[in-house]
């Protein structure tokens, strides 16, 4: 059987078959979750003490670091960032 490779959108979500409204925050999302887990990782924080940083707690932080995107709204993921003392910028592409 022979598989065809099929070029990506450069969205997994417009890929996976999301609308582009849906994709572009799915998308959103997925980037500022990564975001976290990378300032976490970076700061040699643990869960607990990443928690305390966010103001939120440590289950928290562990629905963060295993992607359960489906918990985090993407105003709640910005707050999380801003606690962390990161900026966040939303670029738009036409």
């Amino acid at each position: 059987m022979k598989k065809s490779i099929v070029a990506s959108s450069g969205n997994v979500f417009i890929d996976l078959g999301y609308s582009p409204e849906d994709a572009a925050i799915l998308q959103m999302r997925a980037d500022l979750m990564a975001d976290l887990r990378k300032f976490i990782k970076v700061k040699k924080l643990t869960q607990a003490s990443a928690a305390r940083i966010f103001g939120v707690s440590q289950s928290r932080v562990s629905d963060l670091m295993t992607g359960k995107w489906e918990k985090f709204s993407l105003e709640m993921l910005i707050t999380l960032m801003t606690k962390a003392g990161m900026n966040v910028k939303l670029k738009i592409a036409a």
